[in-house]
């Protein structure tokens, strides 16, 4: 049992113990309730948290540098919003005195940790482009074009506060512009660090908002990108937003995420969180589309997998990329699921995941590859996934060329049976 499903319990059991009538005969009964990794992480770190925050003054009085070009700035995340780039855009217009803008509509996850802090969700960017006319955009969260808001022109982007890797199709400006990337788990993170460096005190609320991405991004302190610096910013943010139970905030907003799953048809799901990425080798030039799903019962989803094969293939015709992929990611027991919509996508898996295993399913004869690979431990696609298939492409994978492959289960079954009306 992971440290997340402990602490679910944990609590169900508080709830429930404190709702039974005590009896005429008490005895004084001593329990010890095993802590999560988000709680321990935060406790070791707490003296120095405090610490920090210790030094904050009340009001921002301290002169120190501040990028000009970002103050009246828009600051806006990528499409396809998530809480990191929502909470890190206000955040960062907090502290350089800007403006937030929101590139897509938001997500369950999202409007939990505003509602839960009581702050309004950024408008819009293409409004706020119009309005604004003579202010420049600092992205936050992402640097690559295919990420960003088809309204924002690249000439007005004066700067980029990111955790990502420099990969492809990253923005070139014709001037130099205030640059922040760090190798952390959350853009959050950064934003909360410069915070502290430039002594200035976040808002409560913001401080909440800035925890949430932390955590949401993290996979609470649990994802292989977590860093030293992720651990502090939350022991930091916890003592500034005046959280009591880290832990059950974690569950709160983990719950909201995986309610709104539910609720999405598989077309939704295949390009609600994707990314695209181009490559160009001696062996292979063409793009890969990855998306992910992240969930507390993956189950649920993986019971979709023929409907959501078929909404693979629709995209991939649609957006005309040259293979993708949708990991099922569950939160909770930290595994994923890869489902590979054609021979392509299953050649290029077993490439790049070695220890990789394709399952089978309802649909697949024996003569038939399966379309689902469990990828066990691995979660995260800015240090698990993307990184090893980009591995494989440039250790020379190529595509099997066109008439020399088998057709995969997804390319010959009815799709059309699968698919809303």
């Amino acid at each position: 049992m992971s440290d997340f499903d402990a602490d679910l319990v944990n609590i169900e059991e508080e709830v429930a113990s404190a709702q039974v009538a005590p009896a005429e005969e008490s005895h004084e009964v001593k329990m010890t309730v095993k802590k999560t990794t988000v709680e321990r992480e935060a406790d070791k770190r707490r003296e120095k948290a405090h610490e920090y925050v210790s030094h904050l003054p009340a009001e921002f009085s301290v002169k120190e540098y501040m990028p000009s070009q970002l103050s009246g700035a828009i600051f806006c995340g990528h499409l396809v919003t998530d809480l990191d780039s929502i909470a890190g855009a206000i955040g960062a217009a907090e502290l350089y005195g800007g403006v937030p803008a929101r590139a897509s509509e938001i997500n369950s996850e999202t409007a939990f940790a505003l509602q839960h802090w009581g702050v309004e969700q950024p408008r819009p960017i293409e409004e706020l482009l119009v309005e604004l006319p003579e202010a420049g955009v600092c992205l936050v969260d992402h640097q690559q074009t295919s990420q960003l808001n088809g309204s924002i022109e690249v000439q007005r982007i004066v700067g980029v506060i990111d955790h990502h890797a420099l990969q492809n199709a990253t923005i070139v400006t014709d001037m130099p512009i205030y640059i922040d990337i760090r190798p952390w788990g959350s853009m959050s993170s950064i934003i909360a660090h410069t915070f502290l460096t430039l002594r200035k005190r976040p808002r409560r609320a913001t401080a909440g908002l800035l925890l949430c991405a932390i955590l949401s991004d993290t996979l609470n302190l649990q994802s292989p990108t977590t860093t030293e610096w992720d651990r502090l910013m939350v022991a930091v943010l916890v003592e500034l937003a005046g959280v009591d139970d880290v832990q059950q905030l974690a569950s709160q907003q983990f719950r909201a995420k995986s309610k709104e799953l539910a609720f999405l048809s598989a077309e939704q799901l295949v390009g609600g969180d994707q990314k695209v990425f181009t490559y160009q080798t001696d062996r292979f030039e063409g793009s890969v589309a990855f998306a992910v799903v992240e969930t507390t019962d993956d189950e649920v989803i993986l019971r979709r997998a023929p409907e959501l094969l078929a909404a693979l293939a629709g995209d991939k015709e649609a957006k005309g990329v040259s293979l993708t992929f949708l990991a099922v990611v569950n939160i909770v027991a930290l595994k994923s699921t890869l489902l590979c919509v054609g021979d392509g996508e299953r050649s290029l898996a077993q490439a790049a995941f070695a220890h990789g295993r394709f399952l089978r399913d309802e649909f697949d004869d024996e003569d038939e590859a399966a379309a689902l690979m469990d990828l066990g431990g691995l979660v995260s696609r800015k240090k698990d996934f993307v990184p090893a298939v980009s591995a494989a492409i440039k250790r020379g994978w190529a595509a099997a060329p066109v008439g020399r492959v088998r057709p995969s289960k997804s390319d010959v079954f009815d799709l059309d049976k699968f698919r809303d009306d």
